[in-house]
């Protein structure tokens, strides 16, 4: 296609006209209304906006319709533009494009949007509620239009969905540099970014879902089989070696992240009662084999989680209702809850990411689109019951944990101060521990281990039963601490879990040494021709990836858990070592104006360059990472560096010299007493 038609809008059209208007296949998960208080003029504006992809002579029937989808959703999706049928990551060479890399990220993108693995498909919605692969169905095909023209001597920019162009650069450089809603700071909070969304200028990437490497929810599979792992070993006295058998795990959500939470329970040998009101997303889990029971019925999930636990056998079983009803059953029947933990969209819980006790599904659908701040309301109280409830199960022996989805924010938004550690503000964090303060992060963040991914491009099952063989075989020879026995069992048994969403992709959690020589042996594997070409990602939700207090650097403590540098630093490392894309977010899991996440996609194509680029862009992307957590005086992070520096030449970390103990303390109340 000649660039020029891009400009022009043509590659929108189907025989120089529109396309005819999809219809909705039945069954499919459609998204809420989206809030956004616009006036007449903002409106008017957001129809603007849209109609700049829109070739003029259709301007006058597209505004009627975009007027219409804004009125009836609250955003402009231009549904009319989605291309019929399943999306889907069909294999790479089925994908047309000049590069290897444009290939591969269009094969990224449609994974995300195939109706098994995205939340809201025709919304673009891939998880989190409201993240998206981009705005639109018009930014969709322009992406797909500019990644088949792209060569290797090119740099695509997109800019919260929307494609800016192609730019000169060089074979080294990234392939797409893009970034998702990253709102000037007096701007950046909830409703003005509702307002940015609405008029089609912000797109929320979530973590993956924008930055395309979403791999279904297996991603979070392994990162909660960790958290429950760990939390066993540091709570309940869990051997190395010993898992959850008999050991009750009680939570919410089993949507798109939190679908993980059933079978990572049932990997990890707990038996695990999962609260979730949206009978479809229990369905899902249900046939993916990822829960083992479901009911409606409080009585039969507890004699179902008994029966199991007597018997010390795995047991996930979905409970078809609100997470506060059964809390209070537990309550009442004097269960004893081992891990309890949530895992409801509470980075957006207005927006129906949290569903409030006494409504239905349904119903909390109807009322968000019909009465948005009745709606608030009713979450705020839910959130205040379901936080007494956590309380008084805490006071019981509960080890609870906040898994990082804002919930202990969501409940002091709701008016909760008592869930402050300080008791006013969220400045020094909550009463709870978030999971990475307690566990992820000391255990494995400060080692430098976190989501290490890939796919396998030729969607081949084959490939990626030899990638999970060799990656077996790596950690079996280089078994240096638990955290590597814990990961050699999760590729071990990979397969048989048959954790697959989607594309053939795998997640394991690895520190720069082992990402590093993972990434050459599969670059190297493709170089012989025994797999197809590799995508190499992570999660953002990492060592060094996502600067976020309430989460990803909850357990950063010398006061720059606020600060945003590392995430950039990442992004920009990322970029100038040549990954093959790179991207930089606001929000991630935890919300807007809570975090920023940096990541990056890398294709193998076997090639001695990506060798190069390996060594030099891996060890980078973990490292700041560790480098920080040393800095902030992280005793792991501290050893983690420590050892680094002994063992690659050419980089150094900088150290620092710890106070000891009071002894701050002691001059500030020296000074001041004689002040």
């Amino acid at each position: 296609m000649d660039l020029n038609a891009i400009d022009a809008g043509a590659v929108l059209l189907e025989n120089g006209r529109l396309p005819e208007y999809p219809p909705f296949e039945e069954g499919i998960r459609r998204a809420p209304r989206r809030e956004a208080r616009l006036s007449a003029q903002d409106k008017a504006l957001a129809v603007k906006n849209a109609l700049r992809y829109i070739p003029p002579q259709f301007h006058a029937q597209m505004a009627e319709e975009f007027a219409r989808e804004l009125q009836e959703h609250g955003r402009i999706y231009g549904y009319r533009f989605r291309p019929r049928g399943q999306i889907w990551g069909r294999p790479i060479d089925e994908y047309q494009g000049s590069c290897i890399e444009g290939r591969a990220i269009q094969v990224m993108i449609d994974n995300n949007l195939d109706f098994d693995v995205a939340l809201y498909p025709y919304e673009l919605v891939t998880y989190g509620e409201t993240g998206q692969v981009c705005q639109n169905w018009m930014q969709y095909r322009l992406l797909k239009a500019y990644l088949q023209q792209l060569t290797r001597e090119q740099t695509l920019a997109v800019l919260s969905g929307h494609p800016l162009g192609l730019f000169r650069s060089h074979e080294n450089a990234p392939r797409v540099i893009l970034t998702n809603g990253l709102m000037v700071g007096a701007f950046d909070d909830q409703q003005n970014f509702n307002r940015a969304a609405a008029l089609g200028v912000a797109n929320y990437g979530q973590m993956t879902a924008g930055g395309w490497m979403y791999i279904g929810p297996q991603g979070i599979v392994h990162g909660t089989f960790n958290t429950l792992l760990n939390a066993g070993r540091l709570k309940l006295g869990i051997p190395r070696e010993g898992d959850l058998a008999g050991r009750l795990f009680v939570s919410a959500g089993l949507g798109g992240m939190s679908g993980a939470q059933g079978k990572a329970a049932e990997i990890a040998g707990a038996v695990a009662l999962i609260a979730e009101v949206d009978d479809s997303r229990i369905e899902t889990r249900f046939s993916q084999g990822w829960v083992s029971a479901r009911t409606a019925s409080l009585p039969e999930a507890l004699a179902l989680a008994q029966k199991h636990l007597a018997e010390k056998t795995p047991c996930a079983i979905a409970y078809h209702g609100n997470i506060v009803d059964l809390l209070e059953y537990l309550e009442r029947e004097q269960v004893h809850v081992d891990l309890m933990s949530d895992q409801t969209s509470c980075h957006a819980p207005y927006d129906g990411g949290y569903c409030p006790q006494g409504l239905t599904f349904a119903q909390r659908t109807e009322m968000l689109d019909r009465d948005p701040a009745g709606f608030r309301r009713l979450v705020d109280e839910s959130l205040r019951r379901h936080y007494a409830l956590i309380c008084r199960f805490h006071q019981r022996g509960t080890y609870f944990f906040d898994y990082g989805n804002s919930f202990l924010k969501a409940v002091y938004d709701a008016g909760v101060k008592s869930v402050c550690k300080n008791g006013e503000n969220d400045l020094d964090g909550f009463v709870f521990p978030s999971y990475v303060e307690d566990i992820l992060g000391p255990c494995l963040f400060d080692y430098g281990y976190g989501p290490f991914r890939w796919c396998c491009l030729s969607r081949r099952p084959e490939d990626l039963a030899l990638t999970d063989a060799a990656a077996a075989d790596y950690l079996r020879s280089h078994d240096r601490r638990y955290q590597d026995h814990d990961n050699y069992i999760w590729v071990r048994d990979a397969g048989k879990n048959r954790l697959v969403v989607g594309t053939q992709c795998r997640i394991l959690y690895q520190d720069a040494r082992g990402r590093t020589e993972l990434a050459l042996i599969f670059n190297d594997m493709v170089r012989r021709g025994q797999i197809g070409p590799v995508m190499l990602g992570r999660d953002h939700h990492d060592t060094g990836g996502t600067d976020s207090p309430f989460r990803e650097t909850s357990n950063i403590r010398d006061g720059s858990n606020i600060m945003a540098d590392m995430a950039v630093q990442c992004f920009a490392g990322n970029a100038a070592r040549g990954m093959s894309y790179v991207a930089l977010h606001n929000g991630g899991g935890t919300g807007i104006g809570r975090a920023v996440n940096g990541g990056f996609g890398m294709v193998l194509d076997g090639s001695r360059r990506v060798d190069d680029i390996l060594r030099a862009a891996m060890p980078w992307d973990v490292m700041v990472g560790v480098a920080r957590r040393a800095w902030a005086v992280n005793e792991n992070a501290l050893t983690t560096a420590a050892e680094y520096n002994l063992t690659s030449p050419g980089d150094h970390i900088t150290l620092p010299h710890a106070a000891e103990k009071g002894l701050a303390e002691q001059a500030v109340r020296q000074a001041e007493e004689k002040a």
